[in-house]
């Protein structure tokens, strides 16, 4: 189990009133806050309190890298591990294994950390203005920028990944009942080209009616307990591939193509 501090540090709303010294030091450093006008952000606050959405549409990095990367390459270990163990995964079609881990590791990947009670802290991202590039010769190529501003995780986004965490701690869930929201997102029916989608949907059911039952026993028929959690499960449908990987693994694991890179590890461990 490990846990990272979890706060957001971000400096004043794009649109709000500077006061910067000169027109030439604003310039030089847009985009480039200073630590100490940075004011403190807790997650559980709603974009409201803020009183301005652009905050949330700041994109963000890990704070701590090498910490939060090494805990999240874990997770993610443990992850494939799990999928590779379920003995109904493995009777599947391989190319429907494939459809399954390219399209669902990134929610399975969530509840990991959720299970591991990893928390981590981001800080907004920073590029520097082209004048100020110019000026102190930072040669950057302009391709690079764009796309490392297309792919960051926003704020946003980052927020739904700590509600969800916070939401499932403060249920108290046990590892069976991981295991079973784990299945109920491995076995996605909707994903598209599945060549035995039937089945794959009487998987999910048969761990949705498994999870009810071990509630139904554990939490003396606590119905609405089963409701909540599968109620907190559907918001990971709004979690982003590409923000996770970005947020995570492209720190240590530079540009990286997870799609081959997950299929590797798969098969791997299913040899």
């Amino acid at each position: 189990m490990a846990c990272v501090s979890q706060s957001v540090s971000f400096d004043k709303c794009y649109c709000g009133q500077g006061s910067h010294s000169s027109i030439l030091y604003s310039i030089l450093n847009k985009d480039h806050p200073s630590e100490s006008s940075w004011c403190h952000y807790q997650h559980h606050h709603h974009p409201s309190a803020l009183g301005c959405s652009c905050e949330f549409r700041r994109n963000v990095v890990l704070k701590t890298p090498e910490l939060t990367c090494r805990l999240a390459s874990e997770v993610l270990l443990k992850t494939l591990n799990f999928i590779k163990n379920l003995p109904s995964f493995c009777q599947l079609p391989a190319g429907d294994q494939v459809l399954l881990v390219q399209n669902c590791w990134a929610p399975l990947f969530v509840l990991g950390l959720a299970q591991e009670r990893v928390d981590f802290e981001v800080a907004e991202a920073v590029t520097p203005s082209l004048l100020r590039r110019i000026l102190l010769n930072q040669k950057t190529m302009d391709g690079q920028i764009q796309e490392t501003a297309l792919n960051a995780p926003t704020l946003a986004e980052v927020q739904r990944v700590k509600i969800f965490l916070t939401k499932l701690w403060s249920m108290d869930i046990s590892t069976k009942e991981y295991a079973y929201l784990k299945g109920i997102t491995l076995f996605n029916p909707d994903v598209p080209s599945l060549r035995t989608p039937q089945y794959i949907l009487a998987l999910q059911q048969e761990a949705q009616h498994t999870l009810n039952e071990f509630i139904s026993m554990i939490h003396n028929g606590d119905q609405a307990r089963f409701a909540r959690i599968l109620l907190t499960l559907s918001t990971l449908r709004m979690v982003s591939a590409t923000s996770v990987t970005e947020l995570f693994f492209r720190p240590v694991l530079g540009k990286v193509n997870m799609n081959e890179l997950l299929l590797e590890m798969l098969c791997a461990r299913l040899k």
